[in-house]
């Protein structure tokens, strides 16, 4: 078996994610993660908050805190909620670590070494009211490709295009609303990107085929603008110093390395964290360095991916040692409320502690994975929503597990009947099943999400068509064998259910796994030997009937929901 490297984008650290966040990054990876572990893969999922930048400093400013108490209240507030929705991070790290601060450095002194950084003056924009440089995220203004008011000086949010500061008119200091701006000249490192580019390029030619068009056109028209050389640090109090022993004038300075910089770093920083926590038993190198046995997946939004595609591996081809890159980029669109933009900055749309505390993660999970934006935008909505959990949650998979186990207690008692051998439309059903298991497997190893829960549900709507047309209700009073025959197979069907809706909803897919008391219940996946036979528990296993496992949205639920977040305009 193959080892899975997996990482998602770091969440930045000032304040709690929105929706768009959780489906363009996190919970796919952890979708992914769950169903190779079931397949027996060994599999290594990092994830990280960023901590660096201008966003952390100003967020601390507005809370009163300092940085650092900011950064570690919010990385355990973001934690929480992330187990709140069952993400299993091997380990969930900070970019703020002694552990990313060496191996920055490190990859900095190595690109030095080779030529690939280089002191330079520039110009930059310096506050008078402030009294000290701008970096650029300290900088707002109207983009000038778009028009939105509220770019910031490094990308505008709106279009996504990458801005420098000086072009953004109308500028004004972040800290104190100022327009008394000039251009003032100081020192700073640049990763000079320009001699990477025939690199970066055949890299891209060698390892993008496998990519999702999103992503490796996103990398391709970044290649064909050209790569610029990029500065790598700021004038900021917080983040990873620039090493004293290499530029001692801008360590003087207090200059530290550019938030884009560090934070990829901060995916091996993170596994080292993970390594360190347990020294005698992990191996943080093994999956970085010289890592040829690593199939190494990443996941983010398509706003991430030029930073991914081309920075991170050009940071990595200049350091001239064998680091792990990836070998395939998720890349999503964007997830819109009704349209219209979800933005943390704004708190516009459904944040994800105010999901959690409406309803279980189970819900969210289903829903954001079966409408990821893959090939365009997702359009949330609450109807469209209420739809999806009711249909496919509450009436396909939930009402399905609850006819049958109830019937069967009240009808056979707690324990699986017996009844007759299976007939032909158990071996059709049989059949069905392990050619709908082949797809969904096919889609899940393909990374189409959209597709992988098409096939999952229309595995659970299998079993309510082998319902119907057996119809036990009306089998027991005339061959109560061949209702029990029914009923068996169908309980055979909610244990296969559970496990292979274990990635998508793993709560419910425990209770439906814990509803038998099967002695050793180990399977972890269902092959395609047993999916035919159905015939994993046995007559004779006793059995218990789960609570409901997932309660409609009502109208009136509806009403609260719009009321409280708002809908079409």
């Amino acid at each position: 078996m193959a080892r899975h490297l997996i990482t998602s984008a770091l969440p930045y650290i000032n304040g709690i994610k929105h929706l768009g966040n959780m489906v363009g990054s996190m919970l796919p990876a952890d979708v992914y993660g769950r169903y190779l572990r079931q397949r027996g893969h060994e599999v290594l999922y990092i994830c990280a908050t960023d901590e660096h930048g201008t966003p952390a400093e100003l967020a601390a400013k507005d809370a009163g805190q300092s940085v650092d108490a900011y950064c570690g209240e919010q990385h355990d507030a973001q934690k929480a909620i992330y187990d709140g929705f069952h993400l299993q991070f091997d380990h969930f790290g900070r970019s703020s670590s002694q552990q990313n601060v060496e191996l920055t450095q490190h990859f900095a002194r190595k690109l030095h070494e080779n030529g690939f950084i280089e002191e330079r003056a520039i110009r930059q924009v310096y506050s008078i009211a402030d009294e000290r440089f701008l970096p650029d995220r300290y900088i707002v203004g109207t983009c000038p490709h778009c028009g939105y008011d509220k770019a910031r000086g490094d990308q505008c949010e709106n279009c996504t295009r990458v801005l420098d500061p000086t072009d953004l008119i109308d500028a004004r200091s972040a800290i104190s609303g100022s327009s008394d701006l000039e251009v003032r000249e100081t020192k700073h490192l640049f990763l000079l990107q320009s001699k990477l580019q025939g690199e970066v390029e055949q890299w891209i030619d060698d390892n993008s085929e496998e990519w999702p068009t999103l992503a490796s056109s996103i990398a391709r028209k970044w290649l064909t603008e050209g790569l610029h050389d990029r500065a790598i640090t700021r004038d900021l109090d917080w983040g990873v110093p620039v090493p004293a022993d290499v530029w001692p004038e801008l360590a003087a300075e207090g200059k530290v390395f550019y938030v884009w910089f560090d934070a990829p770093i901060e995916y091996i920083a993170s596994t080292k964290e993970w390594a360190d926590a347990d020294p005698a038993h992990r191996d943080w190198k093994s999956w970085w360095y010289e890592a040829d046995d690593v199939r190494y997946t990443e996941f983010m939004a398509k706003d991430n991916v030029p930073f991914h595609s081309v920075m991170f591996p050009a940071t990595e081809l200049g350091t001239r040692e064998p680091w792990k890159k990836v070998d395939f980029l998720k890349a999503f669109n964007w997830l819109t409320y009704y349209g219209g933009k979800f933005s943390t900055s704004q708190r516009r749309g459904i944040f994800t502690d105010a999901a959690l505390e409406l309803l279980p993660a189970d819900y969210w999970r289903y829903f954001l994975i079966a409408n990821a934006p893959e090939s365009d935008d997702t359009s949330f909505t609450w109807e469209l929503f209420s739809s999806s959990v009711n249909k496919d949650l509450a009436d396909t998979l939930g009402n399905f597990v609850n006819r049958v186990l109830s019937f069967s207690r009240k009808r056979f008692g707690d324990e699986v009947p017996a009844g007759a051998a299976a007939g032909e439309a158990e071996t059709k059903l049989g059949e069905q099943i392990a050619e709908l298991l082949a797809e969904y497997e096919g889609h899940m190893e393909a990374l189409q999400f959209r597709k992988a829960a098409a096939a999952l549900r229309a595995l659970w709507s299998a079993g309510n068509s082998y319902l119907e047309e057996k119809a036990p209700w009306l089998e027991i009073k005339t061959d109560q064998e061949a209702a029990a025959l029914t009923l068996r197979t169908a309980m055979n069907l909610i244990h296969l259910y559970a496990i292979v809706s274990e990635p998508f909803i793993p709560a419910a897919a425990k209770a439906m796994r814990g509803a038998f008391a099967l002695d050793g219940d180990t399977a972890a996946w269902v092959t395609a030997e047993e999916a035919r036979a159905l015939a994993s528990v046995p007559a004779g296993t006793a059995f218990t009937v789960p609570p409901v496992l997932f309660a409609k949205i009502t109208e009136d639920d509806l009403e609260s929901y719009r009321e409280r977040f708002g809908a079409a305009e």
